[in-house]
């Protein structure tokens, strides 16, 4: 998907996003499964939040993003910032040309953003394809009970004296389909630029990803939820399921 002008407006939108809990937990599975990880790609890795907190802490990074102006904020965050990424425009579903890498990761519900059954098995195949012998693959959704229940069929808004949103997320015609219209008033100057987004997603339910990374040759497949190393199916009701898969 392109986000297009929302690229622009991206990191504004997502300042409480926890990016922290994110590059935590990505360092708290290496030392729980015991993996000796120099090389990351990370998936869709949007303007580079993750992907800058692990290269700052000496890993080897590749940031894999279908959006150009994405990788363009990223980009100048790493020259501001002295860090050397690699930075790929690529759709995750066709990825080609990175090999041998020690860990996967893909956050912020990037795999939602890939609707088909065939798409993620084709991103799941590439990402196993992409990975050394020993390697793995983290990577989050949203719940499905969560999506169903607290997103789908509800409207957000938020009002301040920069920007103010309204984010309608809406049904599709079949159980899991995400529809969301977005609506940003972002102020320039003395007076605000309106922009409107359509994203769409799908939510599965836990074991299917599992099914299909199970597929495609991931031999031990680890189901977590909400930035914890709590088993999801032990969670009453998580926002957010995690899944480790190692090859």
């Amino acid at each position: 998907m392109s986000y297009q002008h929302l690229a622009y407006i991206y990191d504004l939108l997502m300042e409480h996003a926890p990016y922290d809990k994110w590059y935590y937990f990505t360092e708290k599975v290496f030392e729980k499964f015991h993996k000796n990880v120099s090389t990351i790609a990370d998936l869709g890795c949007g303007t580079g939040e993750v992907t800058l907190k692990l290269a700052d802490a000496g890993y080897q990074l590749y940031g894999v993003d279908f959006s150009a102006d994405m990788l363009t904020k990223a980009s100048q965050k790493a020259v501001k910032q002295r860090v050397d990424i690699q930075w790929i425009q690529q759709d995750i579903t066709r990825l080609t040309g990175i090999s041998n890498l020690d860990a996967a990761i893909s956050y912020c519900d990037v795999i939602n953003y890939i609707p088909s059954v065939e798409g993620l098995k084709q991103t799941f195949l590439n990402v196993y394809h992409m990975l050394n012998h020993e390697g793995i693959f983290i990577f989050d959704v949203h719940a499905f009970n969560y999506a169903m229940n607290d997103l789908i069929g509800h409207t957000f808004a938020d009002v301040t004296e920069d920007y103010s949103y309204i984010w309608f997320c809406e049904p599709g015609e079949e159980k899991g389909d995400m529809h969301h219209d977005l609506t940003f008033y972002i102020r320039n100057g003395s007076y605000y630029e309106r922009f409107d987004e359509y994203h769409f997603q799908k939510v599965y339910k836990a074991e299917f990803y599992k099914h299909l990374l199970q597929k495609v040759g991931f031999s031990k497949i680890h189901i977590y939820a909400d930035f914890s190393f709590k088993l999801a199916k032990h969670i009453e009701s998580p926002e957010r399921i995690f899944f480790i898969a190692e090859k």
